[in-house]
């Protein structure tokens, strides 16, 4: 027998007289309870983190698709804005026109023309949300009304429209053109005489 023959042999002879001690790899420390417990901890914390994250991308989402759609209606509802705001002149025409005719004594076939136009006009209008903002009579309202001027009388009430010198118009609730108004205002006291000497005095 060789010297390698021998080594081999050896070494079989100790593999069988010890076989657990040739096959067991170095035993690595064992981890210990707590180590895996603050693992688990921090493991249940990531996904608890991680679900409630999940759900507020879902609620965001959720929001963004109502605000989308509420700004698509919104934009369909308000799309024609510019066009009936330039139209809005061509009826204020046709009403001076039709003021006119009845002023006129020969207001013939072509002032109840104009008036059919007028009426068809509206009609449309009304049909694509537009309505006139009702103003004589009604209390001042900055959000509605444009004061052009003010009225001395004692038979309405302060900051009551008195006179509509143009319509106001809305486009399905939202404020197209203010009302051109005069507002009344309480009468200015003429003093007396007697008044102006006791001030002086």
């Amino acid at each position: 027998m060789t010297v390698g023959k021998k080594t081999e042999q050896s070494a079989a002879d100790q593999v069988a007289e010890n076989p657990a001690e040739g096959l067991q790899p170095e035993a690595e420390p064992l981890v210990e309870n707590s180590d895996l417990e603050q693992q688990l901890t921090q493991a249940l914390e990531e996904k608890q983190r991680l679900h409630e994250q999940y759900l507020r991308t879902l609620a965001d989402m959720d929001n963004l698709r109502k605000r989308t759609a509420r700004e698509k209606e919104e934009t369909a509802k308000f799309a024609n804005e510019g066009i009936l705001r330039d139209i809005l002149p061509v009826i204020d025409n046709l009403e001076r026109a039709l003021e006119h005719s009845d002023k006129a004594e020969d207001s013939g076939g072509l002032f109840e023309g104009v008036r059919m136009t007028l009426t068809q006009f509206n009609q449309v209008l009304s049909r694509f949300g537009v309505e006139t903002i009702e103003s004589v009579g009604k209390p001042f309202d900055p959000a509605y009304h444009q004061a052009m001027g003010q009225l001395e009388s004692a038979d309405h009430p302060v900051n009551t429209v008195m006179v509509e010198m143009q319509k106001g118009y809305q486009l399905n609730e939202r404020l197209l053109r203010p009302a051109f108004v005069l507002v009344a205002k309480s009468p200015e006291q003429k003093l007396s005489a007697a008044d102006d000497d006791n001030k002086t005095t």
